[in-house]
């Protein structure tokens, strides 16, 4: 389809005097599936709208979101793929110099809270301004009243910061779309699912069978009431995100009110494939590639998603919270496709440098019960133990890697997304041919596992299952190293500082990596709290939210400096 144009003269060149959308972007754009700003601009696009992007503008500058004009119909806004605040500091508290996602790799144009900021900046330059409507990660989960780690405080819903008219939540094809197609029309678009609006306190009637949350006084006050209330509306929050069962949520913000809708229902697999069978450019428009090169370009251009959604549920995790809990996968007819499309780009050497999703081996299955009755409200998939009712099957992905190899002038198919060994030890059929196939086609050097943790009190706490089904995939997979004559390595992704890890704990974890893994693990992260995760509710209140238990809390950086320092030293007892 061509890039989006991101500058007038762009705009001039199509023949547009304006346009109907304008996309702000915290990350440069590229023009890939990879790119939520992409993927929301090109399927605008293809249903006819003229959208334009407006690539990272200097705040500084007012005329900056003067630059492309006023839109017609309304401004969308996006930090980007990840958090403003996640993306420009690390756990301990630092200032990231390096931002993959901008030209040259200086971490100099995205703002601290970027959605509150290009919002704002938006209001200044148009007075009055069309509707602005948020969305991305950072609006996703900042939806409701929400615990900030950088602040150390509980924040209003972001819309409300924001002074934004909505909010699109999650995956927002269906919702950008119902909500472009309600204001060229002049209609309400207040009841669209995925949409977060404020509603005033006068003559406010909630919806329907709506759900009230505990208010944002209650939630925000700093006392042990406080933190109770602010349990409370998690929970009510967290039952609330499958879209099959959900009700719609409300909760009073000073003297006005969060409107929650439901969630939209996913893309299903068609649709999917529909989004990733555009003519992705896979790549920056030169404008922008003038900059600077875009670091992140080397890691997705060639790279495959295969599937959306993680059943995985790790309290620290916020997938599930923005993908939904349901998989839906793409057909392997397109997503061979895709991979036949990077043929005819000037830069494909013949690597596909990953085939995968949130979880690699989620592709091609899952609890059909889903799609008709929604996800379970009382069990997990995976945590304790893998679910009966999931069918595990490794064959979908099995057959699929081996049809994307034997494309004539692709040389090497890599997973670089990471593997749950969990699901391929419930795999009786086919999990030993799986690592069998990964292990003699598809691994660049090392294998990414994340077990996280090893004490069995922490992982409880985190949502994630024991060792065994860790060290049974490590024993098989050096023993295929073994046959194929392979020189590979297992890569360990692990959490310090987790709610309810002690530096006991992390003590224990140490040995266990220098006696069974036989490693100094290097790949370690301190946990950083983002909103709207189970072990974020954690780490504020000091209360699993899940079992009620009250879990330990490393609130200080040097003690969390500490438990990373015990993993990653050479210090073994």
């Amino acid at each position: 389809m061509g890039f989006l144009p991101v500058t007038k003269e762009e705009m001039s060149a199509l023949g547009w005097s304006g346009a109907d959308i304008i996309l702000v972007s915290g990350d440069a754009y590229v023009d890939s599936p990879y790119s939520g700003v992409a993927v929301i601009g090109q399927t605008l696009a293809k249903a006819g709208y003229r959208v334009a992007v407006l690539s990272q503008p200097d705040v500084g500058d007012p005329d900056a979101f003067r630059e492309l004009g006023e839109p017609q119909l309304f401004w969308g806004v996006s930090p980007g793929c990840v958090d403003s605040m996640v993306a420009n500091y690390t756990a301990s508290g630092k200032r990231r110099r390096q931002d993959d996602f901008t030209p040259g790799g200086e971490n100099n144009r995205r703002p601290d809270r970027a959605a509150i900021i290009y919002s704002n900046a938006i209001r200044a330059a148009f007075k009055p301004a069309k509707p602005i409507l948020l969305g991305g990660v950072e609006a996703s989960l900042r939806r409701i009243s929400h615990y900030d780690f950088w602040s150390d405080k509980v924040r209003r819903p972001i819309v409300c910061d924001a002074k934004a008219d909505a909010l699109s939540y999650g995956m927002g094809e269906r919702a950008v779309l119902a909500f472009a197609e309600a204001i060229k029309a002049g209609r309400d678009w207040k009841t669209i699912p995925g949409i977060c609006y404020m509603a005033g306190e006068k003559n406010f009637v909630p919806p329907d069978g709506a759900l009230e949350l505990p208010s944002y006084a209650e939630v925000s006050a700093p006392t042990s009431d406080g933190k109770k209330a602010f349990t409370k509306a998690f929970q009510i929050f967290s039952a609330n995100q499958d879209p099959v069962t959900a009700k719609c949520l409300f909760q009073k913000v000073d003297n006005r009110y969060l409107v929650h809708n439901p969630p939209s229902p996913p893309l299903e697999s068609d649709e999917l494939d529909a989004v990733h069978d555009i003519k992705w450019m896979l790549d920056a428009p030169p404008s922008i590639l003038r900059l600077g090169a875009i670091r992140t370009l080397d890691t997705i251009r060639f790279g495959v998603t295969t599937h959306r959604g993680c059943y995985g549920e790790c309290r620290f995790c916020a997938i599930a919270v923005h993908q939904g809990r349901r998989i839906v996968s793409r057909s392997p007819e397109s997503i061979i496709g895709e991979v036949r499309g990077f043929l005819k780009h000037s830069r494909f050497k013949g690597t596909v440098c990953d085939v995968g999703g949130p979880t690699a081996n989620m592709y091609g299955f899952d609890c059909s019960k889903k799609a008709e009755k929604g996800a379970c409200g009382n069990k997990a998939c995976l945590f304790p133990s893998v679910c009966p009712s999931l069918k595990v099957d490794h064959l979908p992905q099995i057959k699929l890697l081996g049809s994307l190899r034997s494309i004539p002038g692709v040389k090497h198919v890599f997973v670089a997304s990471g593997i749950r060994p969990d699901l391929v030890a419930a795999d009786r059929a086919c999990g030993d041919r799986y690592i069998d196939e990964i292990a003699k086609h598809h691994v660049s050097g090392q294998l990414k596992l994340a077990p996280e943790h090893v004490v069995t009190r922490v992982l409880e706490f985190m949502g994630k299952p024991g060792v065994e089904s860790l060290l049974k995939f490590k024993r098989k997979f050096e023993a295929a190293n073994r046959r194929f004559g392979k020189k590979q390595f297992l890569t360990y992704y692990f959490i310090a500082a987790h709610p309810g890890c002690t530096e006991a704990d992390m003590r224990e974890l140490k040995r266990f990596a220098t006696r069974e893994l036989k490693l100094n693990p290097e790949q370690v992260q301190i946990f950083t709290p983002t909103p709207l995760t189970a072990a974020t509710c954690m780490y504020y209140t000091g209360v699993d939210p899940v079992s009620g238990q009250s879990a330990y809390v490393a609130r200080g950086l040097g003690e969390k400096t500490r438990q990373k320092n015990m993993l990653v030293s050479s210090f073994s007892r």
